[in-house]
């Protein structure tokens, strides 16, 4: 019955997905080209505020647990597990004021309305995943970035999402480079659980009444690790530690 129930759903929830993205992106365009960065910036965090919205037509509520008192004014490296898309914009809106940055794969670049204008002009990085040699210098240029200008960059190092929640082994290069270029950063681990379910059917239907949890766990200094594999390992272990799969 709930599978049934979620086909109609799901309907409405693509057309709303799809409408917040046509209406924001020529908004972003003009915030962006006329106004400047700031402007750009607020839209894209209320595109994500209307973007959690949509996903209520399915139930989905969000729990974003956050006890900490996370200085603004110092370069931040988020690193979380990964299940689904649906990861992405609680992070972008619960951690707003931190100006939220991604490592995202190259063919997000193009054809997605808001989506690609953004990654491709709010100081998030695109990577081809299958040319380290044009992948690492611009990961590179990406942490000079964070470490100038005291933002925040999101990586998930799993490299792929977790189709039913268990986590996979980290891939650590990428965090190795951002950990070595942003000397300044906090660390700040994020486990997440149950965004997998919002396709647990595959992308049609999608399921109804998932609870997303997020745990920010408490963050750690880069330069207290002189040993920076030992600290990707403690991120690792306290990452997978509060994930219920």
């Amino acid at each position: 019955m709930i599978k049934i129930l979620s086909y109609p759903l799901t309907v409405i929830y693509y057309l709303l997905f799809l409408i917040t993205l046509v209406i924001f992106h020529p908004l972003q365009w003009l915030c962006f080209n006329v106004f400047g960065y700031q402007a750009h910036k607020k839209c894209v965090d209320i595109l994500q505020f209307f973007l959690l919205k949509c996903t209520h037509v399915l139930g989905t509520r969000f729990t974003f647990n956050n006890p900490h008192s996370i200085n603004i004014n110092q370069p931040l490296i988020i690193v979380a597990n990964h299940q689904s898309m649906y990861d992405i914009s609680p992070i972008m809106w619960y951690m707003r004021r931190h100006h939220t940055k991604f490592i995202s794969k190259i063919e997000l670049g193009n054809g997605i309305p808001s989506v690609s204008f953004n990654l491709r002009h709010g100081g998030s990085v695109l990577i081809d995943r299958k040319n380290p040699r044009q992948s690492l210098p611009a990961i590179m240029k990406f942490a000079e970035y964070i470490e100038t200008n005291n933002r925040a960059a999101v990586i998930f190092p799993e490299g792929t999402r977790s189709k039913n929640g268990e986590p996979k082994p980290f891939q650590t290069k990428g965090l190795e480079i951002l950990l070595k270029k942003i000397p300044s950063a906090l660390v700040v681990p994020i486990s997440i659980n149950n965004s997998w379910k919002m396709l647990r059917y595959g992308k049609f239907p999608m399921g109804l009444g998932t609870h997303i949890k997020f745990k920010v766990h408490k963050p750690l200094k880069a330069s207290d690790f002189k040993d920076k594999s030992a600290l990707i390992n403690l991120v690792e272990t306290t990452i997978k530690s509060a994930i219920q799969p």
